[in-house]
């Protein structure tokens, strides 16, 4: 009796558990007992089922919910823990003379590495990664009490081990600004044409793309309606490229800035010597389609979980803070918010820990419930780079981060014109950790019969399909650090979208209407806003075991895992989201 007691008073569930030190990465040394460690512990939800339904409802055309978005007030109502769940871990903390803030359904502490052992029944130890960077305190397994598992959802970092990797287009060009001029001038993409005459060849810019996508609405710059993009990776918009980029492609802008809200210790550095071609471009192309609508850039500090891949291995520290920016942005007041977020950087999915990916997911459908239309690039690997998986080394796709989260809308990227087709690296495939949403089960439906089963051993049949849309993806002219350059990427996609939706919420302001919010099951009920891409592909996992030279994701009639439904049709997306609103 006495060890059947014994045995319930130490009953402990795993939460994470790794089997060995992650590949690249070596033990320096256990912690000191003295060491101090910041922790993060997530409460569940018990209403999140509700709040997805309520969600899906107020995103689908038709609905009578349809466009009723949740105030910030009304959205924590929906995330709140229990009573009995807040208790049990603040009790369970006490214990151990922790004494916790607690926000919500987020508990945060500092405590020393001898109280985190005993609270986790884990051996916190000092880690170093081989490609360079600081050592970091993680630990291989962490379990919590039974009665404590059945409150939360994680606690980290614990088993993380973080490197940030921006998503950088294997493509990416560059040329000195003499050979950008020399070829503006000679195929006449210059900004003082008129936009009809204006076409994208070899050079784009903010005029041809209006003319690609028959882009003519201008809207109020009221600052009620703003667009933003993300900047992580010490990577900092430059006031001075902005000036050169409007004087030059768009002089209809002089003199409107942009504003910086810095998020977990980010900086504005406007003399780093790093490059800023990544904040560079978003900001000249999200104002290059939007303006004059108001534009934020958030710049965020801090490095988040990552798991190293064989394709992933070095920059360490890399992985981008979503969870820092997140709980930002879901603690601004309703007036604060943009109702438009482009970022273009992201991973590999099974480099991000699977708990982390569905927590931060879950915080990108919170703010779809507030009325922001979430944009992200697809990646630019195509079905994938390394393409080996992490758990048995043996081939698979890798889709992308966040880019694969049914709650945010994916680009992907395409060149040419006459007609647009997808464009080499464009990523695309199906979740490994997101069941294919129903909003998109016919479209991407209609496309897994359509192959059979070509590389069915190597993708989840059933996951989230990626991307949604499309763009124009290479050669972008872009100014940074002074310099002319063309740069290339879904990087370049992913803010023209959301410069389009950031038009298409002002109209619909201008009619008394609300924004747009979470996009995908409007787009995908909108199919014929769309130019199908029927042309080229998306190649990657080079010399992989199993794979005949290259794996190709192919551009298809209708919805395809490079292009998505296709490329934006401006005015055809304007009347559905704002009838009677000229695009003039």
């Amino acid at each position: 009796m006495l060890f059947l007691l014994f045995a319930a008073a130490v009953s402990a569930r795993v939460m994470d558990s790794l089997a060995a030190v992650p590949k690249g990465w070596q033990h320096i040394s256990q912690a000191s007992s003295s060491d101090l460690v910041a922790l993060r512990v997530a409460l569940q939800q018990p209403r999140s089922a509700a709040l997805e339904q309520a969600v899906i409802e107020m995103s689908t055309p038709g609905h009578p919910n349809y466009g009723m978005h949740l105030s910030r007030h009304e959205l924590r109502a929906y995330t709140a823990p229990s009573k009995k769940s807040t208790a049990a871990v603040l009790d369970w903390l006490r214990e151990y003379d922790i004494s916790p803030a607690v926000d919500n359904d987020w508990v945060t502490f500092t405590t020393t590495v001898s109280t985190a052992d005993r609270l986790l029944n884990t051996s916190f130890a000092w880690y170093r990664y081989s490609g360079g960077g600081g050592p970091k305190l993680r630990t291989l397994s962490y379990s919590v009490p039974d009665s404590i598992a059945a409150h939360i959802d994680l606690v980290q970092p614990t088993t993380r081990f973080g490197q940030l990797g921006a998503q950088k287009s294997t493509v990416f060009e560059m040329h000195r600004a003499e050979d950008v001029d020399a070829i503006a001038t000679k195929t006449s993409f210059v900004a003082s044409q008129a936009a009809d005459a204006v076409e994208c060849g070899s050079t784009i810019t903010p005029q041809c793309l209006k003319s690609l996508y028959n882009i003519n609405y201008t809207a109020s710059a009221g600052p009620e309606n703003k667009a933003a993009f993300c900047s992580y990776l010490e990577e900092y918009a430059r006031y001075t490229d902005l000036t050169l980029f409007q004087n030059r492609y768009l002089p209809e802008a002089k003199g409107q800035n942009f504003t910086v809200e810095l998020v977990n210790g980010g900086l504005n550095d406007q003399n780093s010597r790093s490059s800023s071609g990544e904040a560079n471009l978003d900001l000249q192309y999200l104002m290059g389609i939007s303006h004059p609508i108001p534009i934020v850039e958030y710049s965020t500090a801090g490095r988040g979980p990552l798991i190293p891949t064989r394709d992933q291995p070095r920059q360490p520290g890399s992985n981008e803070p979503y969870l820092e920016w997140l709980t930002y942005m879901l603690n601004l007041g309703d007036e604060d918010l943009p109702q438009t977020i482009s970022t273009s950087y992201g991973e590999e999915e099974q480099s991000i820990p699977r708990e982390y990916a569905l927590k931060t997911c879950n915080m990108f459908m919170q703010l779809g419930a507030r009325g922001v239309s979430v944009i992200f690039s697809s990646g630019d690997s195509g079905p994938g780079d390394g393409c080996i998986s992490n758990i048995n080394n043996e081939t698979m796709f890798d889709p992308t981060y966040p880019a694969g989260c049914p709650w945010v809308t994916s680009v992907g990227a395409t060149i040419g014109t006459k007609p647009e087709r997808a464009v080499s690296y464009s990523s695309g495939g199906f979740s490994n950790y997101f069941d294919q949403p129903a909003y998109q089960r016919t479209a991407v439906g209609s496309y897994l019969d359509s192959i059979g089963d070509t590389y069915a051993a190597f993708y989840n049949r059933s996951g989230r399909g990626i991307p949604d849309v499309s763009a124009q993806g290479s050669n972008y002219a872009v100014y940074d650090k002074g310099v002319l350059q063309l740069l290339a990427g879904t990087s370049a996609s992913a803010p023209v979208i959301a410069g389009i939706i950031a038009l298409l919420n002002a109209a619909r302001r201008s009619i008394e209407q609300p924004p747009l919010g979470f996009l995908n099951p409007w787009l995908y009920n909108a199919t014929g806003a769309f130019t199908d891409v029927a042309a080229g592909y998306g190649g990657g996992c080079y010399g992989v075991k199993g794979i005949n030279r290259t794996a190709r994701w192919n551009a298809t009639a209708g919805w395809d895992p490079v292009t998505g439904l296709g490329t934006p049709k401006f005015d055809v997306l304007l009347a559905l989201a704002a009838p009677g609103v000229p695009n003039a």
